[in-house]
């Protein structure tokens, strides 16, 4: 299968999503900033930030690797498109099967009001319905039981815990368990 046509704009009920653009760059520095205390237990990224010019030449790079379709980053918004709420969207894609991979995370100004849960459903409906994509995943380190629970909440099946597979992001001397949820069609 090639890469279908994607929209640069997906809506939900109070979201708006959309693919990176480099002028995003001080509204997602500003809230990884803000939010470094919760995403450093679980991203890698998060234990050493991009800077702003660092954060453009990354927002750069994902608008090009959606447009080529390799990776379709998209920045969680208001509905208005004012407040940057967070970042999702499908990783790990592979066309031939086809299948990707969700990844999320929600500003701290914004967690604990359902947004990563509507926004990986409104995915999920995305990538099966308009994508065609036969296999959706979404992985979490086993202890993140926040992340665990969204997929668990959109009827995604548990297909693996591997134990032992990477090095916690924030202590590089414990190892850390990876879930890894699925949906098929």
């Amino acid at each position: 299968m090639t890469a279908p046509h994607v929209p640069s704009e997906l809506r939900t009920p109070r979201l708006l999503l959309r693919a990176p653009r480099p002028e995003d760059a001080a509204a997602v520095h500003a809230a990884v900033q803000a939010s470094l205390p919760e995403l450093r237990p679980w991203m890698v990224w998060a234990q050493e930030p991009d800077d702003l010019p660092a954060t453009t030449q990354n927002l750069q790079a994902a608008a090009e690797r959606y447009a080529a379709r390799e990776e379709l980053r998209l920045l969680v918004w208001t509905a208005d498109g004012r407040e940057l709420i967070g970042s999702s969207g499908f990783h790990a894609l592979d066309w031939r099967v086809p299948k990707g991979e969700i990844g999320y995370w929600i500003s701290s100004a914004h967690i604990g009001h359902g947004h990563a849960q509507e926004v990986a459903g409104a995915l999920t409906t995305f990538g099966l319905d308009t994508l065609g994509l036969r296999r959706i995943e979404i992985r979490c380190d086993s202890a993140n039981e926040r992340s665990a629970r969204i997929p668990r909440a959109l009827g995604y099946t548990l297909d693996a815990t591997l134990r032992h597979n990477a090095v916690a992001v924030d202590d590089p001397a414990r190892l850390r368990d990876t879930l890894v949820f699925s949906v098929v069609r």
